[in-house]
């Protein structure tokens, strides 16, 4: 079936490009979470923190990964992903699916209106259920900081969603001069660099490049996405690759293509 491509007009951009501009102001691009790192990684603190009510904080256990995939006979079919895993073993301890038919087209820029409803979707279904695996992280396969405008699928999920949330993308974004060559060759200029922080024409640092494995050639590009540093988000990132993507994005992307393939008849939720 050809996919007929619907038009986006000018009206509705300046309309996203306004949201966009409001939810930003409630972004926050430091680490403000309820619980800690795992005290084994790197650079953790050896003593438990306190929260803001004087108690401590829970350890860093269950991370969440969102992915959509599509129909290849209708790509306006869409099925939403969430898995959580227990960061420890890297073990999917729940996972949700939505199948929805999306009419918002894909425009560069606004992944976030096409994709971010079905998503929160999944989030909030299991948030209602008061769900003991709820995502303490989110990771999503898109871009946060990263992003034309500084606010991609990853910030836009994580302010809706109130959820410390790391953007991770597979394709570099080319926002403020940066580029895949140049990438490419601050990478291979020291063959043992694992990652390189991206900063853009204005002087700031829009996201990591990171190589998840010395003999990867594809590196992938992290990016705050709300309420964690981007030093924290490399951690956590390198926590959770087995390869070249995080467990979290790989387990909600191979589910939800198998959901898509064991399900072709299934009704989109109205």
């Amino acid at each position: 079936m050809e996919h007929r491509e619907i038009c986006c007009s000018s009206e509705q951009q300046n309309r996203w490009m306004e949201i966009q501009d409001k939810l930003k102001k409630r972004l926050i691009t430091e680490d403000e979470f309820t619980w800690e790192l795992p005290p084994s990684l790197p650079s953790s603190s050896s003593h438990r923190e306190l929260n803001r009510e004087g108690e401590k904080k829970q350890v860093l256990k269950y991370v969440g990964g969102v992915d959509i995939s599509f129909l290849k006979e209708d790509p306006s079919i869409a099925c939403g992903t969430l898995v959580v895993l227990e960061l420890e073993s890297l073990k999917v301890v729940y996972d949700d699916f939505c199948v929805a038919k999306l009419d918002i087209p894909y425009v560069p820029g606004f992944l976030a209106f096409r994709e971010a409803p079905i998503l929160l979707k999944i989030l909030e279904k299991m948030k209602k259920d008061c769900h003991p695996f709820y995502p303490q992280l989110l990771m999503v396969d898109g871009n946060g900081l990263l992003h034309p405008r500084g606010f991609g699928l990853a910030c836009h999920l994580g302010v809706l969603a109130d959820l410390p949330t790391i953007g991770v993308g597979k394709n570099l974004h080319h926002v403020e001069g940066l580029n895949h060559s140049e990438v490419r060759e601050l990478l291979e200029t020291d063959g043992h660099k694992e990652s390189i922080f991206l900063t853009g024409n204005s002087g700031c640092t829009l996201a990591v490049a990171m190589r998840p494995t010395l003999c990867a050639l594809k590196p992938i590009f992290i990016s705050i996405g709300h309420r964690i540093s981007l030093a924290t988000a490399l951690k956590i990132v390198k926590m959770t690759c087995n390869y070249r993507v995080p467990e979290p994005i790989r387990q909600a992307d191979i589910r939800s293509r198998e959901y898509l393939r064991n399900h072709p008849l299934v009704s989109p939720n109205p």
